[in-house]
């Protein structure tokens, strides 16, 4: 497991000893906690366990120097946003005391706390999701909005949907021009500008810039059929969904909710709503038992169906 290349040699007995005691802990494992004086919590699919370990401030500085290769100037940038994305598409939450001019976090000092997320790739988890995205006959895609609570899989499934648009459904939909604005640099994990994640062959990633300033950089600069991005939700967001749809580029983007009237009292979501500008919302209700639930909405007959993947 290369993301242990990280940690000092005590903590990684620790969580080798874990592993040897079940070997499919290694296989799940969704995030590795660690916080100064307290145990390290492991997070294993619904499983959350602590390991009696108490990591030094001493231990702390020694992780967060491995994964800026010992050059946390060359990483500033991402510090200041609270993360790291490391080789594989992992990403590294930072917790520190911030350091602010005019108002902006400009840097992270005395970090205390680092958030391991494994980064895991799940090809075909769109599959019955993608079926209401694509419009086949007219060989593109519908303006989808895809709206879950946090947690559900969402950011996973769009990765999903980008690389079946992109590379094409055999026999059924043929690859077209993908660009994706990953803000946060969770759906493609880039490192070091190469994409970490597959997300097809005629795909473009803007890696950690802001979806707005991305989505109209794409249209002028790649001429995309579909622009994907990951948790909209401001005014900019709608403004440039409202330029895409009005240049002809087609959109799949996420939002968080837990009822589809959650995106509606949204002042720059509901606009786009009621002005119909998202032809699908899928509602990801539930996962349980490794199955997920959802509603598709139609806007233009505003039919609802309650289907399980």
């Amino acid at each position: 497991m290369d993301i242990l290349n990280y940690f000092p040699i005590r903590i990684v007995n620790e969580l080798e000893s874990v592993f040897t005691q079940n070997a499919k802990y290694k296989e799940i494992l969704e995030e590795i906690r660690i916080r100064i004086n307290l145990p390290i919590l492991l997070k294993i699919g619904d499983i959350e366990l602590l390991i009696n370990y108490k990591v030094s401030r001493d231990e702390i500085n020694y992780i967060l120097q491995r994964i800026c290769e010992n050059s946390l100037y060359s990483y500033q940038s991402q510090i200041a946003n609270g993360y790291i994305t490391i080789k594989g598409g992992h990403r590294v939450g930072l917790v520190g005391s911030a350091v602010l001019k005019e108002n902006e976090v400009i840097n992270l000092n005395y970090i205390s706390g680092l958030n391991f997320r494994i980064s895991r790739q799940i090809l075909d988890c769109s599959n019955g999701i993608i079926e209401h995205i694509l419009n086949i006959e007219k060989k593109t895609v519908f303006n989808t909005l895809i709206i879950s609570p946090p947690g559900m899989g969402k950011t996973t499934i769009l990765r999903d949907i980008a690389r079946k648009i992109s590379d094409g459904i055999e026999d059924v939909f043929g690859g077209i021009n993908v660009t994706v604005i990953d803000e946060r640099d969770e759906i493609a994990a880039c490192y070091k500008g190469i994409v970490q994640n597959n997300l097809g062959k005629r795909t473009d990633v803007f890696s950690n810039m802001p979806k707005a300033i991305g989505m109209k950089m794409a249209i002028r600069a790649m001429s995309p059929k579909v622009i994907i991005a990951d948790e909209i939700g401001n005014k900019e967001d709608a403004e440039a969904i409202k330029y895409a749809v009005c240049c002809g580029v087609k959109g799949i983007f996420t939002a968080h909710g837990n009822v589809i009237e959650d995106i509606i009292i949204n002042p720059a979501l509901g606009e786009l709503i009621k002005g119909k500008l998202f032809e699908r919302i899928i509602l990801i209700r539930e996962r349980k038992d490794n199955k997920i639930f959802k509603e598709v909405y139609k806007l233009d007959e505003l039919k609802e169906k309650y289907v399980e993947i």
